[in-house]
């Protein structure tokens, strides 16, 4: 059928009404708007469905026809709208209006134009019912029609689907009442143009997107300017591909579809007044007369500004969510250990390459496989799964995996579950470390510390052996040394006086014997001091009454010598906090050494001086020939021969050494100062006792304040107990090179807490493996004691597992140090522990 016979099939035959009106005249005002009405009526887009007053359908359009299936001639002058659409929704409507109007409206026709009849606005949802009984929802825009006079001539229904709603309602254009009832919604912007593009209509919506008002863009400008320059290019070139043809850019690039007939929804930015811009989506259709040709344009647009948003969202989260898994694979690919996770049954899920190459199999052979096929034991394999899941998590649980070649390895197998965000088992992650290599390193530890042990108790057991042989050989030497010296004196002092030969005899006899007594009990005293069974008593002591004793027990020795030894004034006020007995021992000790290796009618200087506030020295300088950087190196060794080389003095050469482990054990120090030729210097410091005068130089006697420690000329002090000589000799080389720091020593536990009570040093470094206690023992009585619970204690051992180091912090250490030792940061730690140390001081002070 042509256009021509179609357009007349939707007008039905003159009739005349009782008002005298005709048919011919209501399709007159329907149409009288020309060719744009006629060209968005023959649109196929929406349906169009014209009414007569009473709601007999006088109008229905090809989009009608598309949309519900009817032929014009199936509806027109036969039936109205409420016939075609749903009658149960109809009723509901008819009851909401009646209630939203206090009216009563009647279910049908009325209900669907009863709002437009009263001038108001309707635009509602409504389902359409087909030809072939489908459905479908649909957005019905409702309008009556009224005359010159307002009256009422029938009512316009237009009608979309929901997807193509906005299209619709838009496309019906320039057209009295048509227009009012589609361009006054501003959800979307309507921008209808003649054939060159410029602008005749500009919606409400298209005002409120834009920010223009339609007096400044009517018969002014076209949609490209307000379009996005580059875009307008852009597409013009694309356009210019896709449809081999050449399309200039500008208004041309927006419509060149749509002018060809083809349906066109493109994404476009406009730019606003304020040269802002927004994306939107824009639908073009061409508008046409009644003999088909294009007289406008049509461009439907929504902001996309949402949709957008919400598109950069999801990009930016999926971009995230890959990072993240490539991220989560990085970290699960370059862990050293084989990782593994299983679902709750123990089925691999998923493998890492440490994983594969522990197994010999691939990815992709493992995944799916049960967890326990890849062990040597399937069973503990098993077991491990069921543990974690009861547990939620499994430490240093031992496996050994088997590969596909036979391989073993010994793997410790460390596990946990793992949830989904709604913490819902998901299954085991598991981590199997190879540990065959450390389980044989474990092995030859295990045996090399059975034969260190086994040294150890043989080295015990020999000074065990030793001390009891000492004290044995004492006691039996003693015995018939006791006859033989007494025998001796009763025979000197015999009412029949000897003859000069007899006498010489005896007072050979008698010199024989006091130095073998002598000796007997240095070596004794060696073997208290080695053993710490030296019981000290410290109080303060005034060394005037020490030195007085001591010149008159020394004396006779120096005489017979011919050496004359100088003592300090007895009326000197000094008091040092030390053990009465030993202390005179020790002094004795070094004079004695000062008169026997002194040159004849030698000198010995005495001398008692301040060194610090909280420290006196004791001095004894002798005229002797001095000593050499390595006699001086050997000076204090047990049992050396210094001296004796060429048939000089007898002595068993321990004096010095016991001289020196008493000085220690009292808190102090000693020492030495010699060069060949000059003489030698023996001086030994102990801590002044509390609140005594001491003199100070070029000034009066001030009080010194309370101090538990004699610190000479060193800021700090530290203890270190250790058995292990090569062990004492590099803490020594390394302390001598921080001269503020004070190193005293102890070879065993026991030893080093007698020390410690004494000294009350700064630090404590302790040895773990000491032959007599063990350094957890020892720390566990150093921090019973309120002296001494505040001082740091660094454990110094060669136990170095985690399970070592683990045990020493639990215990108390301030620090666990392994061996071998780093020097830096041994030092490191050394100086956190006298920090520590100085604060714990401060905030007791």
């Amino acid at each position: 059928m042509a256009k021509k016979d179609r357009a007349s099939a939707h007008i039905s035959p003159p009739v005349v009404t009782a008002e005298g009106i005709t048919e011919i005249q209501r399709q007159e005002v329907l149409l009288k708007t020309g060719a744009l009405q006629n060209a968005i009526l023959n649109s196929a887009n929406f349906s169009s469905i014209a009414t007569d007053e009473k709601g007999v359908i006088q109008i229905f359009n090809v989009g009608a026809e598309r949309m519900l299936g009817y032929k014009v001639a199936d509806v027109l002058n036969k039936i109205t709208p409420a016939d075609i659409s749903d009658p149960q929704e109809v009723i509901a409507r008819a009851k909401a209006l009646s209630l939203e109007l206090a009216t009563t409206i009647r279910p049908g026709f009325e209900a669907l134009v009863f709002k437009a009849s009263r001038g108001i606005e309707d635009i509602y949802e409504l389902t359409y019912i087909r030809k072939d009984g489908s459905r479908f929802p649909a957005v019905v825009s409702v309008t009556a029609l009224r005359d010159d006079q307002g009256a009422i001539i029938g009512y316009l229904l237009i009608g979309t689907d929901n997807s193509a709603r906005k299209r619709a309602e838009e496309a019906l254009l320039k057209a009295g009442a048509l227009q009012n009832a589609i361009f006054n919604s501003a959800n979307f912007s309507s921008i209808a143009t003649d054939e060159k593009g410029v602008i005749q209509i500009f919606n409400v919506g298209a005002e409120r997107m834009l920010g223009y008002t339609a007096a400044e863009v009517m018969n002014k400008i076209t949609p490209a300017d307000i379009s996005d320059p580059q875009e307008v290019v852009a597409r013009a070139k694309a356009l210019s591909l896709e449809l081999a043809t050449t399309i200039r850019p500008g208004f041309e690039a927006l419509v060149f579809k749509a002018s060809r007939g083809i349906e066109d929804i493109y994404e476009l930015t406009y730019i606003r007044k304020d040269g802002s811009c927004f994306p939107a989506i824009v639908s073009v259709t061409a508008l046409r007369d009644a003999q088909d040709a294009i007289i406008g344009y049509l461009l439907i647009g929504t902001d996309n500004t949402a949709r957008k948003q919400v598109e950069a969202e999801q990009k930016q989260l999926g971009q995230r969510l890959r990072d993240h898994q490539f991220y989560t694979r990085s970290l699960f690919e370059s862990n050293v250990d084989a990782l593994i996770t299983t679902d709750p049954s123990g089925i691999i899920t998923d493998v890492n390459k440490q994983m594969e190459a522990l197994t010999g199999c691939t990815r992709d052979e493992l995944i799916g496989a049960p967890f326990k096929n890849y062990f040597l034991d399937p069973d503990r394999a098993e077991a491990s799964i069921k543990l974690v899941l009861s547990e939620k998590k499994v430490t240093n649980y031992e496996l050994t995996a088997r590969a596909r070649d036979g391989k073993e390895t010994v793997v410790s197998y460390n596990a946990t579950t793992f949830y989904d965000r709604d913490r819902k088992l998901q299954g085991v992650f598991a981590a199997a470390r190879d540990v065959t290599e450390r389980k044989r390193l474990d092995q030859v530890l295990q045996e090399k510390n059975i034969e260190l042990e086994s040294a150890r108790s043989v080295a015990e057991k020999a000074n065990l052996a030793k001390s009891e042989f000492l004290s044995s050989m004492s006691h039996e030497l003693r015995s018939p040394l006791n006859a033989i010296l007494g025998f001796a004196q009763l025979i000197e002092s015999d009412s029949q006086p000897p003859t000069p030969a007899q006498k010489a005899s005896i007072a050979q006899i008698l010199r024989a014997g006091w130095h073998l007594l002598k000796l007997i009990d240095e070596i004794l005293d060696l073997a208290k001091v080695e053993s710490g069974q030296v019981p000290l008593s410290q109080e303060p002591i005034s060394l005037a009454e020490v030195m007085l004793e001591c010149e008159g027990m020394i004396e006779p020795q120096a005489q017979q010598r011919g050496i004359h030894i100088t003592f300090p004034p007895s009326d000197t006020p000094y008091f040092v906090m030390a053990d009465r007995t030993r202390l005179i021992q020790v002094i004795i000790n070094l004079l004695s050494n000062s008169i026997k290796y002194n040159i004849k009618q030698g000198k010995v200087d005495v001398k008692c001086t301040a060194s610090t506030p909280k420290c006196i020295r004791v001095s004894i300088i002798d005229t002797g020939p001095g000593l050499d950087p390595d006699q001086l190196t050997k000076l204090f060794q047990a049992f050396n021969r210094l001296g004796q080389e060429n048939g000089g003095e007898e002595g068993t050469g321990i004096g010095l050494v016991v001289a020196k482990r008493l000085v220690e054990l009292m808190g102090g120090e000693i020492g030495v100062k010699s060069a060949v030729g000059v003489g030698s210097e023996f001086w030994f410091e102990l801590a002044s006792s509390a609140g005594v005068l001491i003199p100070q130089e070029g000034g009066d006697a001030t009080l010194a304040p309370q101090s538990h420690l004699s610190r000479g000329s060193w800021l700090h002090t530290m203890l270190y107990v250790e058995d292990n000589p090569a062990n004492l000799q590099l803490i020594e080389q390394i302390i001598a090179r921080h001269p503020d720091i004070r190193l005293l020593t102890a070879v065993n536990g026991y030893s080093g807490i007698e020390i410690a009570r004494v000294s009350l040093p700064d630090v404590i470094l302790m040895d773990i493996n000491l032959p007599d206690i063990n350094g957890f023992e020892a720390l566990k009585i150093l921090h019973s004691d309120p002296a001494l619970a505040h001082v740091p204690v660094i454990a110094l051992s060669a136990n170095a597992m985690p399970r070592d180091i683990e045990k020493g912090r639990k215990a108390g250490f301030f620090r666990y140090i392994t061996k071998p030792i780093k020097v830096n940061e041994f030092m490191d730690s050394l100086d956190v522990a006298l920090e520590f140390a100085g604060k714990k001081s401060s905030a007791q002070s």
